[in-house]
């Protein structure tokens, strides 16, 4: 999710939550993302309204599936696992690797057994739902096969401790239970990537006064993001590293430090700037720390103002009342 600025034009195509007030919410736009994996870089994205028909997150992940190649691999959480997303990602020569989705129950009792905790199934194709018409529901096919595997989680501290994974990758001699297990572990670097646009880019608040703007917006930093990304994956080639490992946030530094320099410089000593750059970024790596804890809470303290509980012209009206 995204916020933007309280205007009528982002109100009437991104309207606010009903939970709040008129005059006391902030349109929010719903984000989908498709991320590689090996580099971080992003592959296609959808934007929508965060409320109304059609407006879900699988709904817009279905309008990216274009932009996926017969023999990729969509890895995702359990919001995305449901039959008939499988069912048509496998029709398109897509595997996938999902959580088990909540309503469904893992049963080890019944399927065909290829490990301890690790089984192929068949699941029956459901009723059809609202939002598919009868022609592609019928060429939906009636049973699906999927392999269910269970992970247990042995790491002290970690919130969750079973971690149910669907996939279409079948072979268990060719893709072990304990690399589909570390393949699902990788899918948190999709947050990761996300807090990088958010947080580090400063996407989360939009600053622009109209739709058309706000695209415009988001386009703009997602291609910022990709460019420094791709220095990122040029650094890791050159100085034989994992692009996964080294710092994004240290790499914008590093290009925003030789900016002005950049521009300034001739072609010759452009050159020789690069490769500084590319070395500094090379050498930046975050640290290897893949069972760290921490608590989901926060230290610093908010500022002790009000909650602003009414439009904000009726609280300045009410201050120049009480003066």
């Amino acid at each position: 999710m995204v916020s933007m600025a309280d205007t009528s034009a982002n109100q009437a195509e991104y309207p606010q939550s009903r939970s709040q007030a008129p005059g006391l919410g902030f349109p929010l736009a719903r984000l989908v993302v498709v991320f590689c994996l090996a580099t971080g870089v992003v592959l296609e994205s959808a934007i929508g309204p965060a409320r109304g028909k059609k407006t879900g997150e699988n709904t817009l992940f279905r309008s990216l599936w274009d932009s996926l190649d017969p023999g990729d691999v969509v890895l995702a959480d359990r919001c995305y696992c449901s039959y008939f997303d499988i069912a048509m990602l496998n029709g398109r020569g897509i595997d996938v690797v999902f959580r088990l989705h909540q309503q469904r129950k893992c049963d080890f009792r019944c399927g065909r057994r290829l490990g301890r905790e690790d089984q192929i199934v068949t699941w029956t194709r459901p009723g059809r739902p609202a939002w598919m018409d009868k022609a592609t529901y019928e060429q939906i096919p009636e049973t699906l096969e999927v392999r269910q595997l269970r992970v247990r989680v042995q790491t002290r501290g970690f919130r969750t401790r079973v971690v149910d994974v669907v996939t279409t990758l079948l072979d268990a001699k060719i893709y072990t239970k304990a690399q589909i297990a570390s393949l699902y572990r990788q899918r948190w670097h999709a947050e990761l990537d996300l807090r990088s646009i958010k947080v580090v880019l400063g996407m989360d608040v939009l600053r622009c006064k109209t739709p058309e703007m706000v695209r415009k917006e988001i386009g703009m930093t997602l291609a910022a993001y990709n460019v420094v990304r791709a220095l990122m994956a040029r650094a890791a080639k050159e100085h034989d590293r994992i692009p996964r490992r080294l710092s994004f946030k240290g790499a914008l530094q590093s290009l925003l430090g030789f900016a002005e320099k950049l521009r300034e410089s001739s072609a010759e000593k452009r050159d020789w700037l690069w490769e500084i750059i590319l070395g500094g970024i090379a050498n930046d790596e975050v640290g290897n720390r893949p069972d760290r804890i921490e608590p989901r809470a926060r230290k610093r303290r908010p500022k002790p103002y009000p909650l602003l509980t009414k439009p904000r012209k009726q609280a300045q009206n009410a201050l120049r009342k009480a003066s």
